[in-house]
């Protein structure tokens, strides 16, 4: 697993404010009015707007998700692709999350649920086409077929955003610095 600064050079530049176009800058002017800064992965990903609205549906999701499985179980299924996924960004910024709650990512106490969504999410980044049907008969027992759908298209996303992360070696966000896994 990744556990310092991404050395090796970006493979894609950052979006400049000033040299975007007024699509790009309303996009930029929404995240830092949102959130109070632009991630790295986001000025990125805005050198195509289509790309870069396909990965933000991971927040429309992420809002269908809450309901079923709560904040905290968003947190720790993500946490488990991203680290699965070994994306720096991603699993350092879900790290981030359960430190500032308290919390040992390294020693997570999982209800059962929870254990569930990790193993669901680790298989699905090993390898989708390995579902087993003891996994999939544990995801019956707390979700119906709506629901895991909803987290399989999800994951999907969160999986896409990885990729997206490692294969153009998107620097690690300053403020992620100090939640680095050792």
């Amino acid at each position: 697993m990744s556990g310092g600064i991404r050395m090796s050079k970006p493979r894609v530049s950052m979006i400049e404010y000033e040299q975007a176009s007024e699509a790009i800058k309303r996009e930029f002017d929404y995240q830092i009015k949102k959130n109070g800064r632009i991630t790295n992965m986001k000025r990125t990903a805005l050198h195509s707007l289509p790309a870069y609205r396909a990965l933000m549906e991971w927040y429309t999701l992420r809002d269908e998700l809450i309901p079923v499985i709560g904040d905290w179980g968003v947190v720790v299924f993500s946490h488990a692709i991203s680290t699965q996924s070994d994306c720096l960004i991603c699993s350092t910024f879900f790290r981030k999350i359960i430190i500032d709650h308290g919390k040992d990512p390294d020693n997570l106490e999982l209800t059962e649920k929870e254990q569930v969504l990790v193993e669901y999410g680790r298989q699905l980044v090993k390898d989708s086409n390995n579902v087993s049907d003891e996994l999939y008969a544990k995801l019956e027992r707390f979700f119906n077929e709506e629901e895991i759908v909803l987290l399989t298209v999800f994951a999907g996303i969160m999986i896409a955003t990885n990729t997206f992360n490692n294969a153009l070696k998107i620097p690690l966000d300053e403020v992620l610095y100090d939640y680095r896994r050792k």
